[in-house]
């Protein structure tokens, strides 16, 4: 460099008396020789490193939205069946999670290791750097824990900011692989129904066979205990309907149909008397009203238990036929001392047709509770000509001379008053404490007669149709849930990881305007490169440990060369005495922080990133 005042390289470095250097004569780039481009590793980016702590940010909101969603609508639909068979869906909900935050621990774990490899070089481009602060510094070959200390010590903020959140970032995987959840809960969605039958007045009621049907199930529901069968629910008898195909865990299907309510309205005697006649002859009387009575003659003979229905044509108008008549079932008793004991109990049933809402069980086929929604208004032959809206009783008919029909009016009409005896006979202490009650036979009459006349209304008021209609399926379902506390802490370290890595990424780039190096500082090549200029690592033996390179530097401060890039030592002449002992990697000291640089030098005024040709004063 003509015309510069350069020392030469035979004579003691001005910056110190302990080494000579000759960083002098390095060309000076962009001027003597090509000036090398920057090298920065592309996760220390501003725009990558930007881009993915607004990423970290928004996935913070996305995550209490998704919370807030899975909350509000009892989950996230997923397939019923596991799409891919060879893994359990507890592995996907779990590992899927955490394969996706994986790559966003990884990088921010690598834009760590990278600001503290960075480092040392940063201190030296703020010059004034002592040793320990500087060339002894190496963040790299310690732990986080241990950087987290060091950092504090050295107050390296960025340093120390940055670690945190690199350690922070590892909790992000465990929370992530317990931040979903499938479980089988009930879900209501809209669906559709197919209505099988609607109001009318079946065509083959005088067969009978309906009504044999129910009294033979009713029968059995006492003796062996089983419910009302599918679309009977207590009084109420509903048209049936069909849920939407397809196999429905633990499902109910709601829907608004038509129901035929039914009343027994049963009462107990005003009066009852128990006459005997002859050993052979009882007569039971019973009175209901002043104009309704009615009688039972029956031959003790023929057993202790005994039961019978009558009409109550006294009690019926003179118009009314014997299958609307109102009915007397009669109850008799012959007690272990001998007492003969008898009731009856009257009965006049009735209908009404309401539109209902109720629910249908999918499992078992059971019908809900009916709620009246409106009245039926329309018009057919239930409730118009010729039922005009009245009851059949169920348990007498008109005489016929068909055998068949004979045989099931028989059996319908012992049958019930039997199945009624009998499940009076199944509660504690048998029939005597339903003798001794005087509601006992009203109950156990009014409880299973009506289950009679609902099951066999099923029948007997529905004719066949096919309809839709709209409906509501609640069904167990399986659900994607968004679990509470793992979202809240996972979005919390999402938002709070990317506004700090943005932070401290944006002041570090700051930091960093002064360092120019052209090759990754790891490799042993590059140190060389950077020092061997330098002078002051003929202070320095192959075979010296930390603290002895320390004491052997001691009184020197380090600083990059604006012109070359190179790092130089400087006699810390402000300093007496001095004796840094402070080392990253172990031993301790003080040292005296000096603001400023040397002024010996000609050459450390002008800075490596200007393109002017260097000019000695």
């Amino acid at each position: 460099m003509s015309g510069s005042a350069t020392p030469t390289s035979d004579t003691v470095s001005p910056r110190s008396q302990r080494f000579r250097d000759s960083v002098h004569n390095i060309p000076t780039p962009g001027t003597e020789v090509h000036r090398p481009k920057r090298y920065e590793p592309i996760v220390l980016n501003i725009y990558i490193v930007g881009s993915i702590g607004l990423l970290m940010i928004c996935l913070g909101i996305v995550l209490e939205i998704a919370l807030h969603i899975s909350g509000r609508s009892n989950g996230f639909s997923v397939p019923e069946k596991n799409v891919i068979t060879f893994v359990s869906t507890q592995f996907l909900t779990s590992f899927v999670p955490t394969l996706l935050v994986v790559p966003l621990a990884y990088f921010w774990a690598v834009a760590d290791w990278m600001l503290r490899w960075y480092q040392p070089y940063v201190t030296l481009s703020e010059g004034n750097a002592p040793a320990a602060r500087s060339i002894l510094l190496d963040y790299i070959a310690l732990n986080r824990l241990t950087t987290l200390y060091y950092s504090l010590k050295h107050r390296h903020w960025l340093i120390n900011v940055s670690t945190l959140t690199a350690l922070s970032a590892v909790f992000m995987q465990p929370l992530a692989g317990s931040l979903f959840q499938v479980r089988q809960v009930p879900y209501a969605a809209a669906a559709t129904a197919t209505s099988m039958r609607n109001v009318g007045l079946s065509t083959t009621i005088n067969q009978l066979t309906s009504f044999l049907a129910s009294a033979g199930y009713v029968d059995a529901a006492v003796y062996n205990n089983l419910q009302d069968p599918s679309f009977v629910h207590g009084g109420w008898s509903a048209a049936p309907f069909a849920p939407p195909a397809g196999s429905i865990l633990n499902g109910t299907l709601a829907v608004n149909t038509t129901a035929i309510q039914t009343h027994v309205n049963c009462i107990k005697p005003t009066s009852f008397t128990t006459t005997n006649l002859t050993s052979s002859n009882v007569v039971l009387s019973a009175t209901f009203s002043p104009s309704c009575n009615a009688s039972l003659s029956l031959d003790p003979n023929d057993g202790p238990d005994q039961f019978s229905v009558t009409a109550a044509s006294t009690c019926a108008p003179s118009y009314q036929d014997q299958n609307f008549q109102p009915v007397v079932f009669w109850y008799y008793h012959l007690s272990d001392n001998g007492d003969a004991l008898g009731t009856a109990v009257f009965c006049q049933p009735s209908i009404a047709i309401f539109v209902v809402a109720t629910t249908m069980n999918l499992n078992d086929g059971s019908m809900g509770a009916c709620v009246i929604v409106e009245p039926f208004e329309n018009t057919n032959n239930v409730t118009g000509n010729p039922l005009n809206g009245e009851a059949f009783n169920g348990v007498m008919f008109d005489a016929s001379n068909n055998t068949y029909l004979i045989a099931r009016s028989l059996a319908i009409n012992s049958g019930i008053p039997g199945a009624i005896y009998h499940f009076a006979s199944q509660q504690p202490n048998g029939p005597q404490s339903v003798f001794d009650d005087p509601y006992g036979f009203v109950n156990a009459t009014k409880k299973i007669y009506t289950q009679y006349l609902s099951i066999a209304a099923q029948t007997i008021y529905f004719l066949p149709n096919n309809e839709t209609i709209p409906a509501q399926l609640t069904s167990d379902l399986p659900r994607l849930f968004v679990e509470s506390l793992p979202a809240h802490l996972l979005s919390m370290l999402f938002i709070c990881i990317g506004i700090a890595s943005l932070i401290v990424h944006v002041l570090h780039k700051r930091s960093r305007r002064n360092l120019w190096l052209t090759s990754p500082p790891g490799s042993i090549a590059t140190i060389v490169a950077l020092t061997s200029r330098s002078g002051f690592g003929d202070l320095l033996l192959p075979y010296d440990d930390v603290s002895r390179m320390n004491s052997n530097l001691a009184g020197l401060t380090f600083r990059l060369d604006k012109r070359t890039g190179a790092i130089v030592a400087e006699e810390d002449f402000g300093v007496g005495n001095t004796s840094d002992n402070t080392a990253l990697l172990g031993g301790n000291g003080d040292y005296d922080m000096k603001m400023g640089v040397n002024n010996f030098s000609p050459l450390s005024r002008t800075s490596f990133k200007d393109k002017a040709e260097f000019e000695s004063s």
